[in-house]
Formats: structure tokens, C-alpha cells, sequence
């Protein structure tokens, strides 16, 4: 299953949390490019799509741990797990979000 949103309707560097076959998917636009990862923090439950996102990274706002939103690999502690990352295709102004990747 996938989740279709226009890319107008993301902000830069502003996270969106979406829904895909029933998971919470972090969506962050990045200038042109988009990307996706699950929205949990590997460390703390809490949600990525409430931190902040800058220069292709996300930070999870409860304790700081940082995340690399094109491999999902956890950058700096306490988060010592990658968080998975979706795919993403863009056709115009249409983002889908599919299958979740690695």
C-alpha cells in the first residue's frame, strides 16, 4: 500500500507525519528532494516527525538523538539504532510514499 501527497503541501525541512499501510511515516522535503522514515524514535518512543529537520538529517526532540533521513542510521547517541526508511518516488507535484525499504 502507498500514501500519495503533493510536495506543495510540505514545507521545507518541516516534518509531516503520514500514514503508510497502517505504520506513522516521518516525510520531510529537503529542497527538491523528499524523504521518509519511520516516525519513532529508535531510542524513546517518541515521535520524529515533532523534531526538527535540517541538512538531510532529523532530530528527535525528546533527547537530541539525530537520524540520517536518506539511510535512517542513527548519527549521534542515545540512539544507537537506524530507523527504517521508506521509498519515495516524486512525479511533478505528486509524492507517494510505498513499501518500507531498508
Amino acid at each position: 500500500m502507498t500514501t500519495t501527497l503533493k510536495l506543495s503541501d510540505l514545507g521545507e525541512n518541516q516534518p509531516k507525519r503520514v500514514t503508510v499501510d497502517g505504520a506513522d511515516v516521518c516525510v520531510v522535503r529537503d529542497g527538491d528532494e523528499v524523504f521518509a522514515v519511520a516516525d519513532m524514535c529508535t531510542h524513546a518512543e517518541a515521535s520524529l516527525s515533532e523534531g526538527e529537520a535540517k541538512g538531510g538529517k532529523i532530530e528527535c526532540w525528546l533527547h537530541g538523538a539525530e537520524f540520517d533521513l536518506r539511510t535512517g542510521a542513527a548519527l549521534t547517541p542515545p540512539a544507537t539504532e537506524a530507523v527504517a526508511v521508506y521509498e519515495v518516488s516524486r512525479d511533478g507535484d505528486t509524492v507517494t510514499i510505498g513499501a518500507k525499504g531498508r
